[in-house]
Order: C-alpha cells, then structure tokens, then sequence
C-alpha cells in the first residue's frame, strides 16, 4: 500500500507569505536610501487617488516604512506572526486566505477617504493575527481553542481602542509616526472573513481530503 510522505511541513506557506512580508519590506528600505528620498514609497505607497490605475500599490504598500523604527516594530511582528502561524497550525487554507486578504486590506481603507496615504505592514500584520485565530476558533478544541477566542477578542478590544472612526491618523506615545488605526482594522476584518470564506481551520470532515 502506498504511503503518502508530507515533504514539506503544513505550515510552510505561511512561513514563505512572512518572508515575502519581510524581505520586501528590507528590499524597499534599501532601495529608498539608495535612491533619491521618497522616490520609492511614493511609487510603492497606497494613495487612494492612484488604487485603480496603479494596482499595484494594494500589494506594494506594505513594504513602504516611514522611520527605522517603523520598519523595526513591523519586521519584529513579522516573526511573531510566523511563529503564531505555526503553533496555530496555519496551513495552506489560513496562507491562502492571509494572501487573499494582503490587497484587500488596502482597498478597504477607501473606506477612510480622508486617509490620503499609507505605508507599513501592520495592518497586513493584523490580518495574519484574525487568520489564526480563526484557525483555532474552527480546528481545535479544549484549550487551544479557548486561546484561539482569547486571541480574537484581544484584537477587538485593541481595535475598538484605537477608534478608527475618529480620525485618519493617531499619534501614539513612543512612536516617531503617526499611526492609521482604519489599516488595523481593515487587516483584521478583511483577515477574519478571509480565513472564513476560504476554510481556514476546517477539519478534515468537513474538508474531505483536500490540503
């Protein structure tokens, strides 16, 4: 009888989206000292004006980083998100969905238009968090599962703080930037329904044999 062999391990994807997040993140870095200053995040940044034209940007806009210390902050969430990824067991289904939800992020902050620009990771990074706390909430049972509604309710709290309805931007003590609290939310809202609509989770009896 056959035996099938896993070659990679299941949550290889997600490791590979987190590495794209941060080596594209470094590449735009490098290239913005490199050439003339601001060239290259005024190419690569999300500007509402420019979303349908140049489409790119709902992608590219994640790599853009304001300060070191913004690119530092993100790069470290970065790790974190991959190593939540792989205690959640995030497989093909959650790096599908994390993938799926990177532009849409982007194009839900058009829902704040007087958002005039964005750059940075972090809310790309809050749609990786809502992923994998769907994928506890529907795989696991017992503990696990609990830390998985800990985890989703933590980031609602942490939203509905930030308060994006009143204003663009937010100045929080410590940072060197202001912050756009409607990326955050639009990450973990468009990361939750993701994960959701791509079966993030489901267990193999509702999945069948599919990875």
């Amino acid at each position: 009888m056959a035996v099938g062999v896993r070659l990679t391990p299941r949550w290889a994807p997600w490791i590979g989206l987190c590495a794209g997040a941060g080596a594209g993140a470094l590449a735009v870095a490098a290239l913005s000292a490199g050439l003339a200053p601001g060239s290259v995040a005024a190419a690569l940044r999300w500007q509402p004006e420019l979303v349908w034209s140049q489409p790119w940007r709902l992608v590219s806009a994640a790599w853009v980083h304001l300060s070191p210390g913004h690119l530092g902050a993100n790069l470290a969430g970065t790790l974190a998100v991959a190593a939540l990824g792989v205690a959640a067991g995030c497989g093909s289904r959650a790096a599908a969905a994390w993938a799926l939800a990177w532009p849409l992020t982007h194009l839900a902050l058009l829902a704040q238009p007087a958002l005039a620009s964005y750059g940075g990771l972090s809310g790309v990074l809050h749609a990786a968090v809502a992923v994998a706390a769907v994928q506890l909430l529907r795989a696991e049972r017992g503990m696990r599962q609990a830390i998985g509604a800990a985890l989703a309710a933590g980031l609602l709290v942490k939203l509905v703080f930030e308060a994006p309805w009143q204003a663009p931007l937010r100045q929080v003590a410590g940072w060197d930037i202001a912050i756009a609290p409607a990326a955050h939310s639009a990450g973990a809202w468009a990361g939750g329904l993701c994960a959701w609509v791509c079966g993030a989770g489901r267990r193999p009896r509702q999945a069948g044999r599919r990875p």
